[in-house]
Formats: C-alpha cells, sequence, structure tokens
C-alpha cells in the first residue's frame, strides 16, 4: 500500500520543480554541500535540548514521548497511519505540551481524517521548541496549508540541516511522490539506499515510483518491493504493495496471490481485501468483486473506509454494462456521504457522477454544483486537499468545453486555475492548470502545445489518452509511444479508466 509544478521559484535542491507563476524571488533558498553549521538551538523563550527524536533535537524531557514518536514515524513510513496516529496521541498523553507529537499526529491524520485541533496544538507548542524541532514541524504542519510555499521552504531548510538524514529524505521524497513528481521521488529514494540499504520504506516507495515516471520499470518496480518485504518479514504491506504494483503491471494473477499473503498475515488488512475486489474487477470476475468488497465493509471500522468500498462496489455495475444502476447507486451514496459528513468520500462520488453523466449538460450541472461546495472551505477538508479537488473540477469543465469546442467558456476557468496554482504553489494544481490548457490547444488544433501542456497531468489516465493523440497528430510518434507506456500503468479500477477503456469519452478518441 502506498496509501494515496511552479516554474519561476526554482529551489537550488536537487528535488522541487520550478514554479510557472509568479513567486517572490527573495523567498528562494540553497542548500549547502558541505555539512552546515549548527543553528541556534534557542529562540527566546525556547525551551532547552531534553532528547533526541532521530536526529532532531526536542524539547520534551520524556523519554517514553520521544520513543513513541519515533514509533509513530516509522509506523508512518510504513504506512501503518492508524497505528501512527495511535503512538503519537500517546505521545501527547506522556507530554501535553510536545509540540512534534502533535506535529506528527496531525501529519498522518489528513491520510485519514485531518486533526485541526492536532495541528493547531503543534504551532502552539512549537513557538517554545528547539530550532530544529519548530522546523519538522512547520513542514509537518505547513503542508496542510493552502500555500505550499512555507512547506516547501521548511522543508528545503531541513534537508540543508540534515542532508544525510533518511526520515528527512523519506519526507522529502514522499511528498514528492504525493504532489505526482515521480521522477524527482524516485532519485531521492534511490538516494536514501545509498545512504542506509536497509531503509526498507524507500523500496516501497521505489516500487510504485519505478511504475509511475515517464520512464516506467516494473521489473525493477517488483524486485524494489520484494526487497522491501525481505526487510519486513511478516509484515502485510509488503505483499499488499506487491498486489497493487503487480496489478498495474497486468499480473492480476499475482496481484491475487500477493493479497491473499497479506491477509494471511493479517486477516483485517483492509486495503488488501478491498484489493482483491479491485482486481476481481479488471478481470471481469464480478460477481466475485463484490463478494471480496462484502467483505472489506464487514472488516471496516469507520465510514471513509465504508463509503470508499461502496463506491468501488457501485462502479462495478458500469463494468457490467449497467450505468443506470451504477449512477442511481452512485445518487444515493453521495448523499449517505453529505449525511456521515464525509468530504473526501462526498468528493469521489460526486466526480464520478460527473465524469459518468450521460450527456454534456448533466456533466456540466453537477460540475458546477461541486464547484459550489469546493470553492470555499469545506469542513474536515484540509486546504491542502480543497485546492487539488476544486483544480480538478476546473480542468474537467474545461475538457468538457473542450470536446465540443466551446472555447469561449474555457478561458474564465482556465484564469481561475492559474490564479489557484499561484496562490498555493501546489504542484498538482499547476499540472491541472497546465492540462486545461492542453485542452484548449487540443481543440484549436495546435496538437504540439497540447502535447506540451497536456504531458504535465500523469496521473489522469484520461489526460494522457489526450496527450498520446495529441504526439501522434503532431508527428512526434516516439513520444506517443512513451505516453502510450505511461497509460498502461495506471491500470485501476478507477473511473477514468473504465472511460479510456470503455466509452467514447473524449475528443481524443
Amino acid at each position: 500500500m502506498n496509501g494515496f509544478r511552479l516554474r519561476s521559484l526554482t529551489l537550488a535542491l536537487p528535488i522541487f520543480l520550478a514554479f510557472s507563476v509568479t513567486t517572490p524571488a527573495q523567498q528562494s533558498a540553497s542548500m549547502a554541500e558541505s555539512e552546515p553549521e549548527a543553528l541556534n538551538t534557542s529562540a527566546p523563550g525556547a525551551a532547552p535540548i531534553g532528547g533526541h527524536v532521530y536526529a532532531f533535537p526536542v524539547s520534551t524531557k520524556s523519554a517514553e514521548a520521544r520513543k513513541l514518536v519515533e514509533q509513530s514515524l516509522e509506523q508512518y513510513e510504513n504506512v501503518l497511519l492508524d497505528n501512527s496516529i495511535d503512538s503519537a496521541r500517546k505521545a501527547t498523553e506522556k507530554d501535553p505540551h510536545f509540540a512534534l507529537a502533535y506535529a506528527v499526529w496531525s501529519f498522518a491524520a489528513r491520510r485519514t481524517q485531518p486533526n485541526p485541533d492536532a495541528l493547531r496544538k503543534a504551532e502552539l507548542f512549537a513557538s517554545s521548541a528547539p530550532a530544529d524541532e519548530r522546523l519538522l514541524v512547520k513542514f509537518l504542519t505547513n503542508v496542510q496549508k493552502q500555500d505550499l510555499l512555507p512547506a516547501i521552504i521548511s522543508l528545503n531548510d531541513l534537508l540543508e540541516r540534515f542532508p544525510n538524514d533518511a526520515h528527512t529524505l523519506y519526507l522529502t521524497s514522499e511528498w514528492l511522490y504525493f504532489q505526482q513528481d515521480y521522477d524527482r521521488s524516485v532519485r531521492m529514494m534511490e538516494r536514501i539506499i545509498k545512504i542506509d540499504p536497509n531503509f526498507a520504506p524507500a523500496y516501497n516507495m521505489l516500487g510504485y515510483g519505478k511504475v509511475e515516471t515517464g520512464a516506467a520499470d516494473p521489473v525493477s518496480a517488483i524486485n524494489y518491493l520484494k526487497k522491501y518485504a525481505a526487510l519486513e518479514g511478516g509484515q502485510p504491506n509488503p505483499e499488499d504493495s506487491l498486489g497493487e504494483v503487480s496489478r498495474y503491471a497486468g499480473d492480476d494473477q499475482g496481484s491475487l496471490e500477493h493479497y491473499n499473503a497479506a491477509l494471511k498475515l493479517s486477516p483485517n488488512f483492509i486495503t488488501s481485501q478491498i484489493g482483491l475486489g479491485d482486481t476481481y474487477t479488471l478481470m471481469g470476475n464480478f460477481s466475485r468483486a463484490r463478494a471480496e468488497y462484502d467483505k472489506a465493509l464487514a472488516m471496516s471500522t469507520n465510514s471513509r473506509d465504508r463509503l470508499h468500498i461502496e463506491f468501488q462496489k457501485a462502479l462495478v455495475n458500469f463494468w457490467e454494462g449497467k450505468p443506470s444502476v451504477g449512477l442511481q447507486t452512485l445518487a444515493t451514496l453521495e448523499r449517505k456521504s453529505f449525511g456521515a459528513h464525509e468530504p473526501y468520500s462526498a468528493f469521489e462520488i460526486q466526480e464520478a457522477r460527473a465524469l459518468l453523466a450521460p450527456t454534456a449538460a448533466e456533466r456540466f450541472a453537477k460540475l458546477h454544483s461541486m464547484e459550489k461546495i469546493y470553492g470555499s472551505p469545506v469542513e474536515g477538508m484540509s486546504e491542502a486537499d480543497r485546492n487539488p479537488s476544486l483544480a480538478a473540477i476546473w480542468r474537467d469543465d474545461v475538457r468538457g468545453h473542450a470536446e465540443l469546442h466551446q472555447l469561449d467558456a474555457t478561458h474564465e476557468t482556465v484564469q481561475k486555475l492559474e490564479k489557484l496554482a499561484a496562490q498555493s504553489r501546489d504542484l498538482i494544481v499547476e499540472n491541472c492548470y497546465e492540462s486545461a490548457r492542453g485542452y484548449v490547444y487540443f481543440a484549436q488544433k495546435d496538437f504540439s502545445n497540447a502535447g506540451d501542456e497536456l504531458s504535465a497531468d500523469p496521473h489522469s489516465p484520461i489526460t494522457v489518452k489526450w496527450l498520446i493523440t495529441a504526439r501522434e497528430k503532431s508527428g512526434n510518434h516516439q513520444a506517443a509511444q512513451s505516453a502510450k507506456l505511461r497509460l498502461r500503468y495506471l491500470r485501476a479500477p478507477t473511473v477514468e479508466w473504465f472511460l479510456v477503456t470503455h466509452a467514447d469519452n473524449t475528443a481524443a478518441n
């Protein structure tokens, strides 16, 4: 399990993309090649150093709290998110003023259920923490904010302070991965295993990254995951990752075997149980897929998991050729998600309803209703997650109008995307902005520029399909083949994959 862009700001570290929107030049940072001088570890009123969490000096004098935070970070790195949250929470009980414990708690919780109270306490208590603890807290909390520039600056500072610390490098690489900067993420993970060949979480990320990069290499991906399994013997997550990446690579039987192996190690490892349903869906064994999803529902412990499982089960109707049943089921599930106050699930369902709408008018109506919801802060959703959600809505709206050659209707939306990218410094938002421009270029038959812009959105099967056609129409057949390879390894039971493989859904067809 992996738990699942802007050019004028060039940070002089070997990791970050430059930003295409205007950002003040004085906010850039650079990384020293040699060991940096020690920072002043005390701010006015700062607590003295009480010990260390890995390489980081921290204020707490509680050895138990420090041990629990190290345990929480290790669990986070191994995608044991619930365990990580629980360990960080216990650390705050040992020391109710331990800023890093609250920061790690909020950081892990952002991937399940955001915890704004833990985030607030992290920032409150960080003011009296040593400098290095403050720096790590700033990164862990700022990645959850609307403007990611402070997070980028904090991370650059961390890398300057700890250029050879595997945990700092892991946080960097993972953040890059989730920002869809797969090539840079892979390079940094490769750096980690040179520093520490036994740092198991890096092999997990490399397994995913090697099928997500522009030059996908599934053989290397599987080999990295096998190394991960060897280092983490007896743990379910390596088998789960092998199950997912095997499916990306088209090895469905291998996928089933690895998911089942994970469940033998941990019978309630729900992501593997869901994975079985996902793989059977792609295999066309729909009755078995439903049975596996039902097993996952029985082991679910929270509404967000339950809603996602029900969502995947609802999509089976479309794979079976029963779209009217699927749409009716999704409508019921959307109401259920609002009743459960689960904004992440609600967005997933609403986006599917928009993409699967039988007419353009219905699609635009749904997207516009979503814009009203996600155009302002949403309770229970972090701003760092709301921004990419809103950007995806606008990108899909632009694509819909480009399909119909209604270019006048795209200009205002593209401008809104540009503004959001500039405000958020979020690479996913930037990807949506650039791909939206690519759809417009495509409709104008400027296939060369269309290809350049569409290539910025590598995680969207629909966008990659348009990219393939743009490359072919511009005569760049080698790049078209590369894009086809990229599309091949996006194979998953998602709405977009269904549309590019089962429906005449885009002007690129």
